[in-house]
């Protein structure tokens, strides 16, 4: 399909971008990369008025060395993400994951702050950062602020992004001696997640002594699987101590039935893939 007439406009920095985004009202959207948005327009779910590229704007590309985090510029493409060393150092979850995205097309044109502020409980990326401890810098109207991953995604397709808001960067603890892996299942390749794992884990002396678990798709909104990680800390990193934790995946958690899965799938397969990430993020297997 063709999608409904819009207007456009490149914007030339974040504080221009928000501007653009206010005077264009409830109707205005943001495009990046265009691998969510552009889908959306031409099957007309989506119909703005206003189209705000925010692609060239310096200031949300790239990553940076910030101290004891780095920082992922919202408009870096996923490839660039891959090849970036300092990702690959601290924050490998984000690289093994990114590298699961869709297929290399896709990853070289969308971008990691997009994929996130879409709020797609199926993509892979959302579980990840809230695994990873990441904080997001947005800014509006009203200045800048910084909102936690937990808190960032609010329900189905659903951020704390408001109508003017722009994601600019995304902020990761650097996590230097942790072992991560991201698991998932999907029906054919380069389709979303039926169902996903991200784990990162810390081990001294035998034992886990850290453990952050995010679940991709088992609820509106990415959700941390604590009672995984409840039940790994102190234990010691065997394979039959991780499967019994790995039978808590899905407490708490809230999966649908869709033409991809039912819920008692998604409930049984999270707990396999669990065990199965976990066992690989120790080193186990």
């Amino acid at each position: 399909m063709i999608p409904a007439k819009f207007d456009y406009a490149k914007a030339s920095s974040v504080v221009d971008a928000v501007r653009l985004l206010a005077d264009g009202g409830e109707d205005a959207k943001v495009l990046a990369g265009g691998q969510s948005l552009i889908p959306l327009l031409r099957l007309r779910l989506a119909a703005p008025t206003l189209v705000v590229d925010i692609g060239g704007i310096d200031e949300m590309r790239g990553v940076r060395d910030d101290g004891d985090v780095i920082v992922i510029g919202a408009a870096t493409t996923h490839a660039e993400v891959l090849a970036d060393p300092l990702v690959n150092e601290y924050a490998s979850l984000v690289a093994k994951a990114t590298g699961t995205v869709a297929d290399r097309q896709v990853r070289h044109r969308g971008t990691f702050g997009g994929s996130l502020a879409h709020g797609d409980p199926a993509g892979d990326l959302p579980a990840v950062a809230v695994a990873s401890g990441a904080v997001f810098d947005i800014a509006g109207a009203a200045g800048r602020r910084q909102v936690a991953a937990a808190d960032f995604f609010v329900d189905y397709l659903t951020t704390a992004l408001g109508q003017d808001d722009v994601l600019v960067s995304v902020r990761l603890p650097k996590r230097r001696g942790w072992g991560t892996h991201y698991e998932k299942f999907n029906r054919m390749a380069q389709m979303w997640a039926t169902v996903g794992v991200a784990v990162a884990v810390r081990r001294e002396n035998g034992t886990i002594a850290e453990a952050s678990i995010g679940l991709t798709n088992m609820a509106p909104v990415p959700v941390r699987a604590v009672g995984v990680e409840a039940a790994l800390v102190g234990a010691n990193a065997t394979e039959a101590a991780i499967a019994a934790a790995a039978a808590h995946a899905a407490e708490g958690t809230r999966p649908t039935t869709d033409v991809s899965a039912s819920a008692d799938y998604r409930t049984h397969m999270i707990s396999v893939l669990t065990r199965r990430a976990v066992v690989s993020a120790a080193g186990l297997g």
